[in-house]
């Protein structure tokens, strides 16, 4: 069976871009984080819901590849499926295409790990959430 992939829609704003009139690289990022926050809402929680737990998702590890430049104005179709889950960590891997022309534009991933807020230290996924990403797991 082939994993689920959540998709969610972005328009590129005006301080989205840079001087050359193109998504600053940084934003790349932004967008991901966007994609997981919308993720999450769609499967019943939220980082609040998350913080109330004394939780919270720090990133480990971040990586995006660049292959064609959005511009102002476009229509973004950003796609997240859940690469790799563990019992402390997840890896969320993106996809960002324009929905106008299909181009990709770039393709990244970020890693998070469940840690208790109050000591910092990595701890276990809660296993309600576990079994709402794993339709999403590759």
């Amino acid at each position: 069976m082939s994993p689920q992939s959540f998709k969610t829609s972005l328009r590129v704003t005006w301080a989205d871009t840079d001087a050359a009139q193109v998504v600053h690289y940084s934003n790349y990022f932004r967008f991901f984080e966007r994609t997981e926050e919308e993720f999450y809402r769609y499967l019943g929680f939220s980082f609040l819901d998350f913080r109330k737990r004394g939780l919270w998702f720090p990133r480990v590890e971040a990586f995006c590849q660049y292959k064609k430049p959005a511009r102002y104005d476009d229509l973004l179709e950003v796609e997240l499926t859940v690469e790799e889950l563990k019992e402390k960590s997840a890896k969320l891997s993106f996809r960002i295409a324009n929905k106008e022309t299909s181009d990709l534009l770039a393709t990244g991933y970020v890693v998070v790990v469940a840690a208790d807020k109050e000591s910092g230290r990595a701890t276990w996924i809660p296993p309600e959430i576990v079994e709402k990403l794993k339709p999403f797991c590759k």
